[in-house]
């Protein structure tokens, strides 16, 4: 196995990331390997701005996803193939929730 950590960063990954990542998560995300990570930033190449903490690098999520083309979140949390729309999670028990549907 080379020496990329794990598979790449998927789409639905990216967006549950916290503030900020740490080298090897945006190396992920930007499908390198670490050492590659490392000797960008050595360079100033690296793709999106780096901070450093301590002796560790992070990097800003909002800048690492608008690098990779990601300016907005998605509004819904549920995909858009789910059929537990809001029309499936009505509470049947309230009756003011079937006036609104008639």
């Amino acid at each position: 196995m080379s020496a990329r950590s794990g598979l790449p960063l998927g789409f639905a990954e990216a967006l549950d990331l916290p503030l900020s990542v740490d080298l090897r998560t945006a190396a992920r995300a930007f499908c390198i390997c670490p050492a590659t990570a490392y000797k960008l930033i050595r360079l100033g190449t690296f793709p999106c701005p780096v901070l450093r903490v301590g002796g560790r690098y992070r990097i800003p999520t909002a800048y690492l996803l608008r690098t990779l083309g990601i300016e907005e979140r998605p509004i819904y949390a549920v995909p858009l193939e789910d059929s537990s729309g809001p029309e499936h999670r009505l509470d049947h028990n309230d009756p003011y929730a079937s006036e609104a549907c008639e």
